[in-house]
């Protein structure tokens, strides 16, 4: 199993595991067939921007294990021997990829890569190793923004158009994976708008291209050299690439490190509701073939959507005019709506659609 800073699905590993080297990406158009003769022309074009990422934590106490209070005395002090008993724990280093989207060193990662980190090195193709600032970072989408500062331009890649990628469309991912250095694997979008259960945003591109440990923060390109989706995570029972691999789409990307470069942070849309999943019996008598909306079960009091007149039970059909489909539909619509913005809220109320107006607020700490 793969057990780098990973989340666990049902027992299994999702390891956010990908790599460093460097790759170009530009507009936003579907991926074509495969170039004749390969990818040789698109590897050697965005290899340059594509980068391994080290990050250092520095020492810290050890944790002493804890023993069975019922264990026998002999027992106990043959296991005391054997292991660590406190003291000084040794840094601790990790290993990712990122890649390059501005001339004056704008990288992006994942944010496990950089979790934790006391200092933080990306080392370009080129063989440079270059000390980077972390800008700023979001655990919600995983995603990262660093800078570093060379002597002369550097080679950047551009973002394409995820939402318009297709499944069965070709994708190429670099990185460096086990630390092996730049490594390019190709593959087929295998599903689009899966979620894993990673957290409440999850959108990811899922793919068959070979991602392993270490590919972690690491560019997945279409055939025109754009960057569609950033290398994240993957499935696997033994800690192996089985061909399930999951990115964060480029569109999601873009939106994050666009406003983690204004100040570091992050400012989210927030409604102030609980909400659940419509049943299979209530869309039945509700005359729907599957379930749809959220439902709302509590209201925050004081909330946006306590004083824009949401009631529990309402059934949310569309948000800002985002038809909800499902939960994260809503979650995601939400936390994309500008803060102090009118939103209008079509909700199922008693059998009839009402339409609602709230003023959305500011997703923080106290109320995530």
């Amino acid at each position: 199993m793969i057990t780098t800073k990973s989340t666990r699905l049902a027992g299994v590993v999702l390891s956010a595991a990908l790599a460093s080297s460097s790759l170009v990406a530009v507009s936003a158009q579907p991926a074509l067939a495969v170039p004749a003769g390969g990818y040789g022309d698109l590897v050697e074009q965005v290899s340059p921007s594509v980068v391994f990422i080290e990050v250092t934590e520095k020492a810290g106490e050890a944790a002493t294990p804890q023993l069975p209070e019922n264990m026998p005395e002999e027992l106990r002090k043959q296991f005391e021997k054997m292991m660590p008993q406190g003291g000084e724990r040794a840094p601790m280093r990790g290993v990712g990829s990122g890649f390059i989207i501005s001339n004056d060193g704008l990288v992006v990662t994942n944010h496990h890569v950089v979790s934790g980190a006391d200092s933080v090195k990306v080392k370009l193709s080129d063989g440079r190793s270059l000390s980077a600032e972390v800008i700023g970072s979001d655990p919600l989408t995983d995603v990262a923004l660093l800078r570093i500062t060379a002597d002369a331009d550097l080679p950047a890649v551009a973002f394409g158009d995820s939402d318009e990628m297709r499944v069965g469309d070709e994708v190429v991912a670099v990185g460096n994976p086990f630390g092996l250095g730049g490594t390019v694997t190709s593959g087929i979008i295998s599903a689009k708008s899966r979620n894993i259960n990673a957290g409440p945003y999850d959108d990811f591109i899922q793919t068959d291209a070979a991602i392993n440990r270490g590919n972690s923060g690491g560019p997945l390109f279409n055939n025109d050299g754009e960057v569609i989706g950033m290398n994240t995570a993957i499935f696997s029972p033994d800690g192996g690439s089985v061909g399930i691999g999951f990115a964060v789409p480029s569109d999601l990307v873009r939106d994050i490190v666009a406003d983690l470069e204004d100040d570091g942070n992050i400012t989210r849309g927030w409604l102030g509701v609980q909400i659940k999943p419509m049943s299979q019996e209530i869309a039945s008598v509700l005359g729907y073939d599957m379930p749809k909306g959220a439902v709302i079960e509590k209201i925050s009091d004081d909330s946006p959507a306590d004083k824009g007149g949401l009631k529990n039970g309402d059934i949310i059909l569309s948000f800002n005019g985002t038809d909800i489909t499902e939960l994260r539909d809503l979650t995601r619509a939400v936390a994309g709506t500008t803060p102090d913005q009118k939103a209008q809220v079509v909700v199922l109320r008693k059998g009839k659609e009402v339409t609602e107006e709230v003023t959305v607020g500011t997703l923080g700490e106290e109320n995530a």
